[in-house]
């Protein structure tokens, strides 16, 4: 297994509110995640590291006792998600400057042939198998909701001003359902882990042929197309293959 990862400020912000975990190549657990901060002063750079390292730490102590079913492995990553969003809500809480502070979190634990995925907010996962990328979680967008009502197009949901408008994030309220998703990992399969300031600067056709064309690379050549477009907001990457 490779891994190559990548975050960058980008052009425009200040801080980098993005955060990501990748395991090394000879970690026992294949565990990888991402969170895109928001909010406060500068809580959304303490919402994604804490829901990062929160999460981390769940699942390595609760594994082994929970890996001998795919049942009991998507409950371990719904209970972590829960878990990590009572954490920084409590946080958020805690300091009037962090009133307010969440983040997306993704989760990808690969075991057995088998991706697990627990998602909440708009940063994505993404399977790239013989040249077809296929996006494997759903935003919890506004925006979302306007394309699956058929109200406008992907295409014009690239372009949309309020495609940054969440509808559910990590750590804003006291509880949270997250979606928990489980697809086959299998040979020369690419697994994609991307916070927004990738997807809404780089189109997916484009991300396709830019990892396609260079893995060992990949990550390096998307965060500089995404600043290239304009680089908007912080820029993280996580390919695994």
């Amino acid at each position: 297994m490779q891994v190559f990862a990548k975050t960058d400020i980008g052009r425009e912000r200040k801080l980098n509110e993005d955060y990501f975990y990748a395991a090394k190549p000879d970690d026992k657990i294949k565990l990888f995640i991402l969170a895109d901060g928001m909010g406060g002063y500068n809580g959304g750079e303490v919402a994604s590291k804490m829901a990062v390292e929160t999460a981390k730490d769940y699942i390595e102590k609760h594994f082994n006792k929970n890996k001998e079913s795919k049942e009991k492995i998507e409950q371990l990553l719904t209970e972590t998600i829960e878990h990590t969003n009572e954490v920084v809500y409590k946080k958020s809480i805690s300091k009037k400057e962090l009133s307010g502070m969440g983040t997306t979190l993704d989760i990808c634990l690969i075991y057995n042939s088998k991706i697990y995925i627990a998602h909440i907010g708009d940063s994505r996962v993404y399977r790239i198998r013989k040249n077809f990328m296929r996006k494997i979680t759903r935003d919890d967008s506004y925006v979302q909701t306007l394309i699956e009502d058929g109200k406008i197009t992907k295409e014009e949901a690239f372009h949309h001003p309020k495609k940054n408008m969440l509808t559910k994030a990590l750590g804003c309220v006291p509880e949270v359902e997250p979606e928990v998703y489980t697809k086959t990992f299998i040979k020369d399969d690419i697994i994609l882990m991307a916070s927004d300031g990738l997807t809404n600067m780089v189109k997916e056709n484009e991300i396709c042929e830019i990892i396609e064309n260079d893995k060992e690379h990949s990550a390096e050549n998307l965060v500089k197309k995404a600043n290239d477009n304009g680089g908007y907001d912080n820029i993280t990457v996580v390919i695994i293959m």
